[in-house]
């Protein structure tokens, strides 16, 4: 697909951002596509944050893709900032079209621009095909993730 562009989410966005985020086995387990406070907080939050950016892939008028970037300065690498990529999702009709790739390859680049020393993401241990498809854009494995729900 060639006419992917990328933007900051807009407030209008809201509802298929969430959707997309409801549009898997994981993700209708933890959210829902109707938009309520909670999520309209969480948005404003985002919005503000100058260290925050919800991104949502774009062809014909159409959200195709989103996913959010947190710059996160830090102490280790010698001071280096590195981007967090979290929440990256595929309307699932487009996946396999390449729209994803795209995102990533936006992403690493928005990283590089922003002076960050690294990139990086977690993705749940079930989903194998995202595995696979971090893998075959040089994303290494190197870590284990823990996460506490609260």
């Amino acid at each position: 697909m060639s006419d992917v562009i990328f933007r900051v989410a807009a407030r209008v966005d809201l509802p298929a951002v969430l959707d997309l985020l409801a549009d898997d086995v994981l993700g209708r387990s933890r959210d829902v596509g109707t938009v309520d406070a909670r999520y309209e907080r969480a948005f404003a939050d985002i919005t503000a944050d100058p260290r925050n950016d919800l991104v949502v892939a774009e062809a014909g008028g159409e959200v195709l893709g989103c996913m959010q970037l947190t710059y996160i300065p830090g102490l280790g690498r010698h001071g280096a900032e590195r981007l967090l990529i979290e929440s990256v999702r595929v309307r699932s009709d487009v996946r396999g079209q390449g729209v994803g790739r795209q995102m990533m390859v936006w992403a690493v680049d928005q990283a590089r621009a922003h002076g960050c020393a690294l990139v990086q993401l977690t993705t749940d241990k079930s989903r194998h095909e995202a595995h696979r498809f971090y893998l075959s854009l040089g994303f290494v494995a190197s870590h284990e993730g823990m996460k506490l729900a609260l």
